[in-house]
């Protein structure tokens, strides 16, 4: 029988079971299970990413997921309004603990050492004592320097009013918006590492929950590597052979101990990768996102091309490089701002 007849026929099943499967969760698990196998790689994804998790609490990392996370923890505890006298006290040994280990395996990234180091030097100055909290002073205050030096003020929560100020208006940030299109036609120029690298400095100011940043920018610079990896992807059918650069947007479920945070990493990433193309225009870049469905035989092609561990996951590809002046650019109409604002229980498109 023709593959196309057998998927016709499948997809026809799977319309007519839609009513019954989506009436319940335990029949759901139950079509994902015998039915269909789409969600098998998630499942083994995000598995393996609670493997790696635990395996990194015994490895010497230069960014733990614990220390960030529980650090910002810290962090929101010391600006709540009123500040309890005593909070974090059921995680206080943990992080003061991930710390020190960290310091002594020498492979901590200094900035997330001075970080945590600032933030925990606040808390034990301001939080009153308990039993687990007197712990952890002591652990903090034999494990290494309370002070770690390194360029720009202390890194402890800081008043919103110290806060730089852009200087750019709203209607600047408009425009910038509008300037940012999907660019698919690049003039054929190498991309400078340093303005990749300046954009990448303003991804990694958007925000992150618990400050985790569980993402990774796997770049291609070589043409003939931006071409093979681009034609991976669906939706390049046409203009691959044009890109001279391009991004693989990771996200690291191995951040995540617990299934429950398993779409944090593309929600992470998103926003990275929104404040990275909005950089890349200020440098005379384009870029053009390219979506990635979840679809076996491409996944499976990429984790072989980039020799992916089970845990890493292409939330999108990114094009970038200068933008051919004649290159066409659809007009991409959007919808308008007051359609998508609800002040009532009316979801309607």
């Amino acid at each position: 029988m023709p593959k196309r007849l057998i998927r016709d026929l499948a997809d026809r099943l799977d319309r007519l079971l839609l009513p019954l499967t989506s009436r319940s969760g335990f029949v759901a698990s139950a079509y994902y299970l015998f039915l269909s196998r789409r969600f098998r790689r998630e499942h083994r994804a995000v598995l393996a990413g609670r493997l790696a998790y635990q395996q990194g609490l015994n490895a010497p990392l230069r960014s733990s997921p614990l220390l960030r996370r529980n650090t910002h923890r810290l962090e929101k505890g010391l600006v709540m309004r009123p500040r309890q006298a005593v909070f974090a006290a059921d995680y206080i040994e943990e992080t003061v603990a991930e710390l020190a280990r960290l310091r002594v395996s020498g492979r901590l990234d200094p900035i997330e050492d001075k970080w945590a180091t600032d933030v925990l030097a606040e808390y034990f100055r301001v939080v009153a004592d308990t039993a687990p909290i007197s712990r952890a002073r002591a652990l903090f205050e034999r494990s290494g320097p309370r002070t770690v030096e390194g360029p720009g003020p202390a890194c402890a929560p800081r008043p919103r009013g110290h806060a730089p100020v852009s200087g750019v208006s709203y209607e600047q940030f408009l425009d910038l918006c509008r300037q940012r299109r999907s660019v698919r036609w690049f003039e054929q120029r190498h991309v400078p590492a340093d303005l990749v690298t300046k954009a990448l400095a303003a991804a990694v100011q958007a925000p992150s929950a618990c400050n985790r940043q569980p993402f990774l920018f796997r770049y291609f610079d070589d043409p003939a590597d931006a071409r093979r990896i681009a034609a991976i992807a669906m939706g390049t059918t046409g203009y691959a052979q044009n890109v001279p650069a391009v991004v693989v947007l990771l996200g690291d479920l191995g951040c995540y101990p617990d299934e429950r945070d398993r779409h944090v990493a593309y929600i992470d990433a998103s926003l990275a990768a929104m404040q990275f193309m909005l950089a890349l225009e200020t440098l005379g870049l384009a870029s053009c996102p390219i979506n990635w469905p979840d679809i076996e035989p491409l996944e499976r092609a990429m984790a072989q091309a980039l020799d992916l561990p089970w845990h890493l996951r292409p939330v999108m590809l990114i094009a970038l490089g200068y933008p051919d002046p004649q290159g066409g650019v659809p007009f991409s109409a959007k919808k308008p701002s007051q359609s998508l604002l609800r002040t009532s229980n009316d979801y309607t498109p």
